[in-house]
């Protein structure tokens, strides 16, 4: 069975250290390129509004969201996905459709039009995934680095 845990609350502050520390290990799975310090990097993306929470089976951490809820004026009021990360050992085992399900609760509850993410052009599989929850492409990302 899959129980999500915030590990963020309301403001941002990690509520949950221990199931935090945990998730490290999996986040980078995805983000491999996260600094060192991972729980300063972090405290400053919940700073910025962001916030987390966890998929959890027994005492194993099997995905993890970062997400945040904001309004903007193309798509209203949104929860939008910074990352969604399955342990890889774990893919295809309904943990990324638990968590992509949580989190469209938690948006239909604060009453908001729109769950979204950006999902790297290279990552196919994860792509079928989205499409298969019922995700459509709605607009491309551009982006220039500037560092």
């Amino acid at each position: 069975m899959i129980e999500m845990i915030e590990v963020t609350d309301a403001g941002g502050a990690i509520a949950a250290p221990e199931w935090f520390k945990r998730a490290q290990a999996v986040h980078r799975q995805l983000r491999t390129a996260l600094p060192v310090d991972y729980e300063g990097k972090m405290k400053h993306v919940f700073a910025g509004g962001a916030r987390m929470c966890v998929a959890v089976e027994g005492d194993a951490i099997a995905g993890i969201a970062v997400y945040r809820m904001y309004e903007n004026t193309f798509s209203g009021k949104q929860l939008y996905v910074d990352d969604l990360v399955t342990d890889e050992r774990r893919r295809s085992t309904g943990v990324g459709r638990a968590l992509l399900g949580y989190l469209e609760q938690k948006a239909r509850a604060a009453k908001f039009d729109t769950l979204s993410l950006d999902s790297g052009t290279q990552r196919a599989q994860a792509h079928k995934f989205y499409f298969r929850e019922g995700m459509v492409v709605t607009s491309f990302h551009f982006a220039k680095k500037l560092a």
